[in-house]
């Protein structure tokens, strides 16, 4: 749950709790009560007036936990103190080391018994006053808004703004003591009850460890939500129970025993070794269940640091139990579901790091779920492709379409053809079969892999994918040795690898004509507003240099690309650079009507040959404009001259354009306009992702027919309507670039990054994909930037190493769990030097005939990336609600048919999930939350259109830190080692004050600085005495000669080299205005614009599976 950070915990004495001390407001004791042996949550930070903030500025209060009993002297002088942050500087955020413990909240307070020595002291259980029939329904939904539509009329909980926030007055600390409740305008606290979620082990596996903390029961947690409505809730005893009897009714003495149903392997059975007993069914009647202490051998999770139990938190301890009467409406009992009880993302990744991160992926075995995207591993090709090509939603598929609409799992691979290996595995191998090319199934044209059988002692091979008997050309021919496998197995990479590379004939080629090198084309935007930034300058400065890093061959001395040049505004300007020239030569085309190229001989050039040319033109090109006073732009008649060009030339190729404003000038494909915040939310929304003219649709279609792919960098002060300029881009699988309100000082460095590795990166020219299947399922659904002219064909300019396809598979008759299923993806494209290529990646999946295989074999990472792209393509057609809905909806029938076919039975007020599908709540929530679904007041119309075009193309890599991004304690980091420190999770009351953190997700990078931060470190990190002094306009790091300077520069490095584009930093320091924008990347906080928090929406889905089981 979200909370200000420099909010005090409101302590108010609760009707009904008579002789239970409460904390007042900011730690001043109510008359009579002793002193608690903590310090109060936070305190006002100094300098704050704490007034009863306006509506709209700030999150809902934290709700305040039940207050510790005082200890005797004796023991409290034992407990261990805050470290040296002083009391209190936990900000919402877990036990530093040295900190207060948490006292386990299953001891229950007992009246009237002393404590035993060396016994713990024990926390206050209150006990509500018993629920009126009105009352019993499940409240745990009463106030949650999703999808954006609060389900009930109570004062919607106050949010936070984007943009800086009210400045406050500087104040002492003196604060009124407490009294009634002031704070009319917050609704209830968070109505979320326990969950009880449990995760399951499959059959002849050991039981995983659970990663909650309450108690495992064989890998089974929970805590139990009421029952739906209708249902009997037990009835709730009033008060404390009687001294000397415990709260279940046993004696003292006695261990709580587990209140869970057990799930071992689907069945019931006994209690585990080393379990505590489980009593299966809803809680005995006459108390109230709470987490119980973790059993042995159980390790807790603090903050993904495992081994601290977490420090006393606020809204953690006993469970609160109702807030004074703000509007007089009768109050709902309300719990706090404790966020550690429930899955964590950090957990899961932490766990396959150790688990999986040190042994080879080996790709020999059919249907092998990789490692996941965040665990760094060696693959070794045995006959599989790599994860790094495919990865698959599941790798154990439904036998029949029936299983496979019962169950809802999408069928779906991740391809991704050029990616980039790391250096110490090698690239596929290329084969060359001379002039009668690959060797090919004579029906379904499938490229010989691994899965051919071969028959007849070799003299032909039955086909894995369509089993057509094909003969072997003599010159293929090999005997089979003693297990039918021929005796050049090893030795043919097509024959024993995955992925692989043929050399393609000239029939493979456009008009059976060996294609000639492409082509580079950088097309320069000349008006005012690029000048003015200093883009122009900076890009023909830059440009010098860049030409000499041009994509080359292998060990090519340079490369075989041919580049030209153009400048424009509201005409063009063609540039002739041929090498024998002494002056570069301009020519204008005025007539942009009729686009057409005024050069052939000099415009595209040889980069060397040209030099002293290319490089003058470079230096002129900023002079000849300086003085320019022409704003208008013109940007179709661009890409037409662009793809006009390389026809001239018969080639394929790229243009880069670099372009800053909405193109109004009279030309072809002028734009309006268009942009309306009025239709978020309504039926009309869809109209602004969709193109507002069909001239840029059709324009797509030429340039791929071409082998035309456009680059496109924006950098717009305004709308420039990226939904529809971005067309051509998306459909020639381009990348697209946005730099809003550059200004070449503070954003050249990310620029100029992202030039060099779109100029650098491996790319496939004039590419077509195909993807084939087994008899059974078929390709059926692509999302990516491609064009499609047919059902099978996926067309693309071209293709990067950074692109990826998401195919999706349906049924078309049975399929045979012997056989299992197999995919082959292959890709034909012109490589950088003007060859023609085939890249084959062949994969095999498992095919079973019950539900709990599937569910054994998932991969959520890859399940959330074809979710993301289904939903984002929906909203071009459907409202932004309509696709949230129908997201929720399908993965509440995942979750509802593992619970119904797959867990063994157990009381409807636990929530269920399959164990490599715990963490599917949390990433749904974050899609659901996104700007393109769910945007802020301050999410511009472009921003959402260029978003949604970006994550069209992303791997599972990308998808996942983008929509959970990564987290890092720097104040955590050693020094001494290479490792990062361990992530924490995306929550605000995660945050220390006296802690640094790093977050990245791919497209932004923050540090973060809390207010108490040791002296020493800030010296360290940003060279200046004290929190105050550090200026959160800082581009970069400071260059200090000092292990944590070094160690956190080296970290940023590091991050950066991981992502396709560069990630500017940010300093965000606590309580400035930039805050809001980094708490947008909290994703398990509830968001301005109303998305849920994990916790609430990990009770709405639990709705959700109880209504589709009901």
């Amino acid at each position: 749950m979200n909370q200000q950070g420099h909010m005090a915990s409101y302590g108010q004495p609760q009707p009904g709790y008579q002789g239970y001390q409460q904390f007042g407001y900011n730690s001043q004791h109510s008359a009579g009560v002793p002193p608690s042996q903590y310090g109060p949550y936070n305190g006002p930070v100094q300098g704050y007036q704490q007034t009863a903030l306006p509506q709209g500025s700030s999150r809902p209060p934290p709700a305040s936990g039940a207050p510790l009993t005082s200890l005797p002297h004796s023991i409290a002088a034992q407990q261990p103190t805050y470290d040296q942050y002083g009391q209190g500087d936990i900000q919402n955020g877990p036990a530093m080391p040295g900190q207060m413990q948490r006292l386990p909240v299953s001891q229950s307070y007992m009246p009237g018994e002393t404590l035993q020595s060396g016994s713990q002291p024990m926390p206050y259980q209150q006990y509500a006053p018993p629920l009126n029939n009105a009352q019993q329904l499940p409240n745990q939904m009463a106030r949650m808004q999703i999808s954006g539509v609060s389900t009930n009329s109570a004062p919607p909980p106050v949010s936070q703004g984007y943009g800086p926030p009210a400045s406050h007055p500087q104040t002492t600390a003196s604060l009124p003591p407490a009294g009634p409740a002031t704070y009319t305008q917050y609704s209830t606290p968070l109505q979320s009850i326990p969950s009880s979620i449990a995760q399951h082990p499959y059959p002849g596996q050991a039981a995983p460890v659970s990663t909650f903390t309450s108690p495992p029961t064989s890998s089974l947690t929970g805590v139990n939500l009421p029952p739906p409505p209708g249902v009997q809730r037990p009835p709730t005893m009033h008060g404390p129970p009687l001294t000397g009897q415990s709260p279940t009714g046993l004696p003292p003495s006695q261990p709580l025993t587990g209140l869970y149903p057990a799930q071992p392997n689907h069945r019931s059975a006994g209690p585990q070794p080393g379990m505590p007993g489980v009593m299966p069914g809803p809680p005995p009647q006459g108390f109230q269940v709470h987490p119980t202490q973790p059993s042995q051998g159980f390790i807790p999770q603090q903050n993904g640091s495992f081994g601290q139990m977490r420090a006393p938190q606020p809204n953690y301890a006993a469970p609160y139990t109702g807030t004074p009467n703000y509007n007089n409406q009768p109050q709902q009992q309300q719990k706090r579901l404790d966020p550690d009880s429930i899955p964590s993302p950090i957990q899961v990744i932490e766990d396959d790091k150790s688990n999986r991160g040190s042994e080879p992926f080996s790709t020999g075995v059919r249907g092998q779920v990789p490692p996941l995207v965040t665990t760094d591993f060696m693959v070794k090709d045995q006959g599989n492709s790599s994860p790094r090509f495919i990865r698959c939603a599941a790798y154990n598929i439904p036998c029949t379409s029936d299983m496979a609409k019962q169950c809802q799992v999408p069928l779906t691979a991740v391809v991704k053809p050029l990616a980039t290996l790391p250096a110490d595995e090698a690239p596929p191998y290329i084969v060359d079969h001379g002039e009668t090319g690959p060797i090919r199934c004579n029906r379904c044209k499938a490229y010989m892999c691994p899965y051919m059988q071969f028959i007849e002692g070799g003299r032909r091979f039955q086909c894995a994918f369509c089993s057509c008997v094909t003969e072997v050309l003599p010159h293929y021919f090999q005997h089979l040795d003693h297990t039918g496998k021929r005796m050049d197995y090893y030795d043919r990479p097509e024959l024993s690898l995955g992925s692989y590379e043929f050399l393609a004939t000239v029939d493979y080629c456009k008009n059976n004509k060996v294609p000639n090198p492409p082509a580079f084309i950088f097309m320069i935007d000349v008006s005012y507003n690029a000048l003015k930034s200093g883009l122009v300058h900076l890009l023909c400065e830059e440009l010098k240099t860049l030409l000499d890093y041009l994509p080359r061959e292998g060990n090519a001395e340079e490369s075989a690309l041919r580049v030209g040049f153009v400048t424009y505004n509201k005409v063009l300007h063609f540039y002739n650079v041929k090498s024998s020239l002494a002056q570069p030569q301009m020519m204008v085309v005025s007539d942009i009507a009729d686009m057409f190229v005024p050069l052939l001989d000099g415009f595209l050039v040889n980069v060397n040959e040209s030099r002293t040319v290319i490089n003058s033109l470079l230096e002129q090109i900023p002079e000849i404009f300086a003085d320019t006073r022409e704003t208008e732009t013109v940007f179709g008649p661009v890409i037409q001259a662009g793809l006009e060009a390389l026809k001239a030339a018969e080639c394929a190729g790229k243009l880069f354009i670099f372009h800053s404003s909405l193109p109004l000038a009279e030309a072809p494909g002028k734009l309006k306009n268009r942009d309306d915040k009025k239709l978020i939310n309504t039926d009309k929304e869809k109209v602004l992702f969709q193109p507002q003219t069909s001239f840029y649709n059709n324009l797509g279609k030429e340039c791929v027919a071409q082998g035309c792919c456009v680059d496109l960098f924006l950098f717009p002060n305004q709308y420039v309507d990226v939904a529809t300029l971005g067309l051509v881009t998306y459909q020639t699988g381009g990348s697209i670039y946005k730099y809003t309100y550059f200004q070449a000082q503070a954003d050249g460095e990310r620029f100029l990054n992202d030039l060099h590795r779109d100029v650098r990166k491996v790319i496939g020219f004039d590419s077509v994909m195909r993807v084939r299947t087994s008899t059974g399922i078929r390709a059926t659904d692509f999302f990516g930037s491609f064009y499609m002219s047919n059902t099978t064909d996926v067309e693309l300019a071209a293709l990067d190493c950074d692109k990826t396809i998401t195919v999706e598979f349906k049924h078309d008759d049975k399929l045979n769990e012997d056989n299992g299923a197999q995919i082959q993806c292959a890709l034909l494209y012109t490589s950088c030097s003007g060859q023609r290529r085939l890249r084959i990646h062949n994969l095999s999946l498992n095919c079973c005939t019950q539900l709990a295989d599937l569910y054994r074999n998932c991969e959520t990472d890859t399940l959330i990336n074809f979710f993301v792209k289904l939903a984002y393509r929906g909203v071009l057609s459907n409202p932004t609600k309509t696709v949230r809905d129908s997201l929720i909806n399908q993965s509440a029938q995942i979750l509802a048919c593992y619970r119904k076919n797959c867990a063994s039975p157990s009381s409807a007020g636990q929530l269920i999930l399959p164990e490599c599908m715990k963490l599917l709540p949390v990433y749904l929530n974050c899609v659901l939350k996104s700007d393109v679904l769910q945007p802020g007041a301050d999410v511009s119309t472009d921003d959402r259109a260029y978003i949604r075009q970006l994550i069209t193309s992303m791997d599972v890599a990308e998808t996942n830190v983008f929509f959970y991004p990564r987290l890092l304690p720097v104040h955590k980091m050693d020094v001494d080692s290479d490792d990062f420190p361990v992530a924490i999770r995306c929550s605000e009351e995660r945050l220390s004050k006296g802690g640094i953190y790093l977050l990245e997700n791919g497209l932004n990078l923050f540090i973060w600085v809390g207010m108490n931060t040791q002296h020493d470190l800030i010296q360290s990190i940003f060279n200046v005495q004290s929190f105050g002094q550090i200026d959160s306009a800082l581009g970069a790091l400071p260059m200090l000669d000092n292990p944590y300077s070094k160690k956190l520069r080296s970290m940023v490095d590091m991050i950066r080299a991981q992502r396709p584009r560069f990630m500017k930093l940010l300093i965000v320091k606590q309580d400035d205005k930039m805050e809001l924008l980094f708490k947008h990347f909290l994703m398990e906080d509830k968001s301005v614009s109303g998305g849920a928090s994990y916790v609430d929406f990990l009770c709405h889905m639990h709705k959700e599976i109880r209504q589709l089981l009901s």
